[in-house]
């Protein structure tokens, strides 16, 4: 697998290992069948979503978090309608909208202009999830700051503890990827496919999932698309199928989520 993110490697069909998974019979159609999402709400900490974009087809709320020397924290957030700086947020939200048509998506902008921003954002972004009982949040995007280790690693364990599912894309090039590689949140790496719930475990983590994510047709700008590789794309498809999971199943907490996706992955059988 040339030309593709890091940490996808792992879900190369010749590098899969048989995994053993929870002995539900038919375990796709008791996880996913049936479900639209509805009543789930999902976060979106990125660059913003476009919430008029056809594929989104609108967003239950929204808060962008921006830098404020002025203030205690360091930033403040704001309440309310907000662009999508880039695109990549919109990309995000669309592709969970396809898998869970009737979620509740929430934007939670943290990201600029260039696709970066502090790591006091991010954290800021996943802590308002927590606080307003998003069951699930999609982060494509990550941290390589080791101060951020701690700050980001004690907010992932609060989202676990509290039942919000973390859903977390790996940096796309090599080296340290907070939060993706806490035990507590999904991580997610790209592999190559066309079926949107075509889903792989890898054996050896710490990124554990490999959703679709190489050369995917995915919403952007100015009510667009483009065709974008990258562990970003993957991520949300494992979101949505959490959303779809979460809201047939509401009581799973995240452990038992992040078990029933392993049991549901194509290299999983029943021990």
């Amino acid at each position: 697998m040339s030309n593709t993110p890091a940490w996808s490697a792992a879900f190369d069909r010749g590098s899969l290992e048989e995994v053993v998974g929870l002995p539900i019979d038919r375990v796709r159609e008791w996880a996913f069948g049936g479900s639209t999402g509805a009543d789930i709400k999902v976060a979106v900490v990125d660059s913003g979503i476009d919430a008029d974009h056809p594929r989104v087809g609108g967003i239950a709320g929204a808060v962008a978090f921006e830098l404020d020397p002025d203030s205690d924290l360091g930033y403040v957030d704001r309440e309310g309608p907000h662009d999508d700086l880039v695109g990549h947020g919109t990309a995000c939200a669309a592709i969970i909208r396809s898998l869970a048509p009737e979620a509740e998506i929430y934007s939670v902008r943290v990201l600029g202009a260039n696709l970066k921003g502090r790591g006091a954002l991010l954290h800021a972004g996943v802590r308002w999830s927590v606080e307003h009982g998003m069951q699930v949040a999609n982060l494509s995007l990550s941290s390589k700051s080791e101060t951020m280790f701690g700050p980001l690693h004690e907010v992932a364990d609060e989202a676990y503890f509290s039942g919000t599912v973390l859903v977390c894309a790996a940096n796309n090039l090599p080296g340290p990827t907070y939060p993706s590689q806490y035990a507590s949140v999904v991580s997610v790496a790209a592999r190559p496919g066309d079926e949107e719930m075509a889903l792989a475990y890898n054996a050896h983590p710490p990124v554990e999932f490999g959703a679709r994510g190489i050369d995917v047709d995915v919403a952007w700008a100015d009510r667009g698309s483009i065709t974008a590789t990258g562990n970003s794309f993957a991520a949300p498809h494992v979101t949505g199928m959490v959303a779809l999971m979460r809201g047939k199943h509401p009581w799973l907490t995240p452990l038992q989520v992040k078990a029933v996706l392993q049991a549901a992955s194509i290299n999983s059988v029943t021990g």
